[in-house]
């Protein structure tokens, strides 16, 4: 949006664009070395403990001989988009531009491909620095039908993932996400309604609304994310594309009575085999 090389100066060019001057000339600072290796290990006691916050996870960290403190752990939460999963008293208002709505998943039978949808975010490690993917994924195959990165936490990746699903796939009947920000605003609300389909948000912090895509996360990452070090984004690109191939077309899931999420897809008749 900013041209440095335009005539008109660059203060006038962020004024025009109603930006600060201070976000033009920001130049971010890179991820230390050591605050790199610790958003890995959080990322990995995350998996196996989903209900650990930031002062449970300081003490693990701790235990492991990392000199850490947890109000350090607390911003790599932040800055990784990962919290503690579990139920707890609303004792906060959300964002007065941004609608929650309710969870409409609980008690039915979802046995039937586009019937729902969930989507959501993880961090990704990488050799220098790290990437967010976003995935849309089939509730009833587990099969994936989009998936966009992006280094930064907006919701125009988000929209890219689901808009992409739709373009190839149609319209489901439910989109499910969490209660992040990047869901719960303008640009991502218009797009799953603009559409015709219903929208669904898990309860606060109840990672079991929306198990089966956390349970994806930790088969991508394990099978595929921690046996490699992406050397950069297109690298994290070509081999995620490689792997959810994979997953989709050729990985046995238990689930399934050991069919791969692309037959429970396309030939739906085989669930009730």
């Amino acid at each position: 949006m900013i041209d440095r090389e335009h005539a008109l100066p660059v203060s006038r060019q962020a004024e025009l664009l109603e930006l600060s001057r201070s976000a033009v000339y920001y130049q971010p600072v890179p991820v230390s070395d050591a605050d790199l290796a610790l958003m890995r290990r959080i990322d990995e006691l995350h998996l196996d403990y989903p209900f650990a916050g930031s002062r449970m996870l300081k003490r693990l960290l701790q235990d492991e001989g990392f000199e850490v403190g947890r109000t350090h752990v607390r911003t790599l939460m932040r800055r990784m988009g990962i919290e503690a999963i579990y139920r707890r008293p609303r004792t906060s208002r959300p964002h007065p531009g941004h609608r929650v709505f309710p969870y409409l998943l609980r008690g039915q039978v979802i046995d039937r491909p586009n019937h729902a949808w969930a989507l959501d975010i993880t961090y990704l490690p990488m050799k220098r620095g790290f990437v967010y993917l976003a995935t849309v994924l089939d509730w009833a195959s587990r099969r994936v039908l989009g998936w966009q990165l992006s280094n930064t936490l907006t919701a125009d990746f988000c929209v890219e993932a689901l808009e992409s699903a739709i373009d190839r796939y149609g319209v489901p009947e439910i989109v499910n996400t969490d209660q992040g920000s990047q869901f719960t605003g303008e640009e991502f609300v218009s797009t799953v309604l603009g559409s015709g389909a219903r929208l669904s948000m898990d309860g606060k912090g109840s990672w079991r609304d929306n198990v089966f895509i956390e349970r994806f996360w930790r088969t991508v990452k394990y099978e595929e994310v921690y046996l490699r070090a992406y050397e950069s984004v297109s690298d994290a690109r070509s081999h995620l594309t490689r792997y959810l191939e994979f997953y989709n077309t050729r990985r046995p899931h238990s689930a399934l009575d050991e069919q791969t999420p692309d037959t429970v897809y396309f030939q739906p008749v085989s669930m009730a085999a």
